[in-house]
């Protein structure tokens, strides 16, 4: 898949109000679900139990942590664009983040990323785009939300 390529402040402000791309589909496995309980000691058995979650469950399946989906924003956007002539980025925040469906286990996953605001602030770029993450062969999407980068360009 092809990146879009953004230089500096100019380039991304071309995309104002507009799609920047949509990142290849990633699929989540039982293996990352518990490397993720195991890094935050979070061990729910809808997560975590496969056996208990077919019984037990209403999906029949364990579920991926929402923050675990939440937590791949970066390398998803990264699939997306190659920011060049950056000195520093930084992850300035979260916002609206609104989960609307479940990720099941081996469920693929990928990033639809429009760029919905962008600031000067004395050279930094403070941009904010809405991320929807999209999971495979559903309508509704796992989540959404205003994410909001700094980047110092050179």
């Amino acid at each position: 898949m092809k990146k879009t390529i953004i230089n500096n402040y100019e380039e991304f402000e071309s995309f104002l109000g507009k799609e920047i791309g949509t990142s290849e589909y990633i699929q989540i496995t039982q293996e990352q679900i518990n490397k993720f309980a195991d890094a935050t000691l979070d061990y729910q058995w809808i997560h975590t139990d496969p056996e208990r979650a077919a019984e037990e469950s209403p999906f029949k399946s364990t579920i991926a942590h929402g923050y675990l989906t939440v937590s791949l924003l970066t390398y998803l956007w990264y699939c997306i664009v190659d920011v060049r002539n950056v000195k520093m980025i930084v992850n300035y925040g979260i916002e609206k983040l609104r989960f609307q469906q479940p990720v099941l286990v081996n469920d693929k996953i990928r990033a639809v990323v429009s760029l919905e605001d962008i600031r000067n602030l004395r050279g930094i770029a403070k941009i904010q785009v809405k991320i929807v993450v999209e999971i495979e062969g559903q309508k509704k999407p796992a989540y959404d939300a205003l994410v909001t980068f700094l980047y110092h360009f050179e």
